[in-house]
């Protein structure tokens, strides 16, 4: 019996399949198991048009049998076979595949087969030390056998099989230092693989399995009888064969979706919200999507992988295809099917195609109208989502330059200062007065602080509302929106909200002008903490303020100051403003006139230690500021 050598370029290119094109052995069984379910489409595709095979597509099926003592692990079916010269085309030919040329040779019909390529086969050798394959081609009396080792090469002889179909027999590696090769041996980590990879095969898996049950109590047992078992073999399909996804919506009940969210994606919570989604054309491909119910603990976290499982045509090819996803719907659960992806050498990855980008964006669009249906006809779910994810959605706007805030913008909610709730920009505008120009929002730490600053009070004595941005990155966000509606954002503590009446503004440009030494002489006590002190009269009860100029603003400064390795000078320009209608500007002028530049100094450095504490900014030296309020005290 002569040794056959590959019909490859070389035995290292043997060597490379089996060593480095799988990154996951255990993917060998979905191989052979794709295969046979190849085998047995080619088979059924033929009886369509051949009446003499006589088979119908439930009488076909994969087996498979574990033999611990032997070291052997065989997965037979009863599909189209292979004939001698089959035989050695297919397996004597690295990346020869039968498939990919049944394809090509029925173009024009709908046939659905997942190989494309034939080095599926040769991933056995990852943990095979010996792989005979024993095929009995439809329409053929003869029965051949394929044997090989590995790089050696591989023997073709003539053998006996009763029935049509392939038997593969793998026998298994001995155990090494790392490397445990017998527990593909164990009946509950194939079920196991099959369940992973294999669960929506159309045929079904079956498995002998040992099981253990009680034996019949004997007639003539007494009260201290204890009861005995027996093991038994028992025939069991390992996969469901149907993917829940490609039922009929209308027969597949909430609670389904639910258990499967939940099993599949190791979830305790039911999801807020399915998403079902059927394409065909361009982009050809099921879909089921998930919105979790909240909040994975690692989400916000490098450890977090976002990404839908992928599966061509029922096979799982990737766990997490981050593709599929734009990171600002990184939390949504999910699988992809679909029957025209290309698939590279080894299945495991994707090419980069035109194919992933129209899925991508076919799946954008959807999740983001599915998102929108929940805000409008589900509000509260949708806010629970909110507080869970609208963090995300807010990075997604800002994130790119601001490319995709078009997008997401009708998404978007803050909390309400007037209605105590959340509110979308819709809601928002919609409720604004007519001499309402700008949106206006406050950006800090807390809700309840924010709206009892000084310019918050002021927005909302004109009838205004206010939003009030809690997370560091509202700011940012609004900022790199400008504008929502052509209204722009405004926020309060940024210079001129343009709030004064003329009388008002008239009466600051006089103070400012009659207390220009006073101002001047503050300033230089502050020594370059502040870059102007004005009059502003809409401070009402507040003796003082301060406000921003330029793209950074005080809120921004205090997030950019948490940052790791933060750099220096990110600091914002600041304007100290004061109250012309409040006992302590009256004070200040006292001292002025009196020509105490000590007393002046010290008011100008608490006013500004009092405002950085009203906009919740950390004091430089929160010792001084004790002392010299003690010192003013006496």
């Amino acid at each position: 019996m002569a040794m056959r050598q590959f019909k490859a370029e070389s035995k290292k290119l043997l060597d490379l399949m089996i060593n480095s094109i799988y990154t996951n052995k255990e993917i060998f069984l979905r191989e052979l198991i794709s295969n046979a379910s190849d085998a047995c489409d080619k088979r059924y595709f033929k009886s369509l048009t051949d009446t003499s095979i006589g088979i119908r597509k439930e009488d076909l099926k994969i087996h498979i049998q574990p033999d611990k003592e032997n070291r052997t692990l065989t997965i037979s079916d009863n599909g189209i076979g292979m004939t001698k010269e089959e035989l050695e085309k297919n397996l004597g030919t690295i990346a020869k595949s039968g498939s990919q040329d049944f394809k090509q040779e029925n173009q024009s019909d709908n046939i659905d087969i997942i190989g494309q390529f034939g080095v599926g086969f040769y991933s056995a050798f990852m943990v095979a030390s010996k792989v005979t394959v024993l095929s009995k081609a439809q329409g053929s009396d003869e029965a051949w056998c394929w044997e090989s080792k590995g790089v050696e090469g591989y023997t073709l002889t003539e053998a006996e099989k009763e029935d049509v179909g392939t038997e593969i027999t793998i026998v298994m590696k001995e155990d090494a230092e790392n490397e445990d090769y017998s527990h593909f041996l164990e009946e509950y980590t194939i079920a196991d693989l099959v369940k992973k990879y294999s669960d929506y095969i159309r045929y079904p898996i079956t498995m002998e399995r040992t099981k253990s049950r009680q034996k019949p109590k004997p007639e003539d047992a007494g009260d201290d009888y204890k009861p005995e078992y027996e093991t038994y073999q028992e025939t069991e399909t390992l996969n469901s064969m149907v993917p829940i996804w490609k039922r009929d919506k209308k027969e597949v009940k909430e609670e389904d979706y639910n258990e499967f969210y939940k099993t599949k994606f190791s979830d305790y919570t039911d999801p807020l919200r399915v998403i079902t989604s059927r394409t065909e054309g361009t982009a050809t491909y099921t879909a089921l999507l998930f919105v979790p119910g909240r909040t994975p603990y690692d989400y916000y976290t490098k450890e977090y992988e976002k990404g839908l499982a992928l599966y061509a045509s029922g096979v799982l090819i990737m766990e997490k295809c981050a593709d599929l996803l734009p990171d600002y719907f990184s939390f949504i659960k999910g699988v992809v099917d679909s029957e025209d992806l290309s698939l590279n050498i080894s299945r495991e990855t994707l090419q980069k195609d035109s194919q992933l980008r129209l899925m991508r964006n076919s799946l954008e669009k959807k999740i983001k109208n599915e998102l929108h249906a929940m805000l409008t006809n589900d509000r509260e779910k949708y806010e629970t989502f909110w507080k869970s994810f609208g963090r995300q959605i807010k990075f997604g706007v800002y994130g790119d330059y601001g490319m995709h805030k078009d997008l997401l913008a009708d998404l978007l909610m803050f909390f309400s200062a007037k209605e105590q709730k959340y509110v979308t920009l819709d809601e928002y505008i919609e409720k604004m007065p007519e001499d309402q120009k700008c949106i206006y929002f406050a950006a800090g730490d807390e809700a309840a602080r924010l709206s009892k600053l000084p310019n918050a009070q002021l927005v909302l004595s004109k009838g205004y509302d206010l939003l009030l941005c809690t997370e560091d990155v509202d700011e940012f966000c609004l900022q790199i929106m400008h504008d929502y509606k052509e209204k722009e954002f405004k926020n309060i503590n940024s210079g001129d909200l343009g709030l004064e009446t003329e009388e008002e503004k008239k009466a600051a440009e006089e103070a400012t002008e009659e207390n220009k030494d006073l101002f001047e002489e503050i300033k230089k006590a502050l020594n370059g903490k502040v870059k102007e002190v004005k009059v502003n009269p809409t401070l009402q009860d507040h003796p003082v303020s301060l406000s921003s100029e330029g793209g950074l603003s005080m809120e921004m400064e205090k997030v950019l100051r948490r940052m790791p390795n933060n750099a220096e000078g990110m600091e914002s320009t600041k304007v100290l403003e004061l109250n012309p209608n409040h006992s302590v500007f009256a004070a200040l002028k006292a001292a002025k006139e009196a020509g105490d530049s000590d007393k002046i100094s010290k008011y100008a450095e608490l006013l500004y230690d009092q405002a950085l504490l009203i906009e919740g900014l950390p004091l430089e030296d929160p010792v001084a500021y004790s002392q010299l309020v003690c010192e003013l005290m006496k």
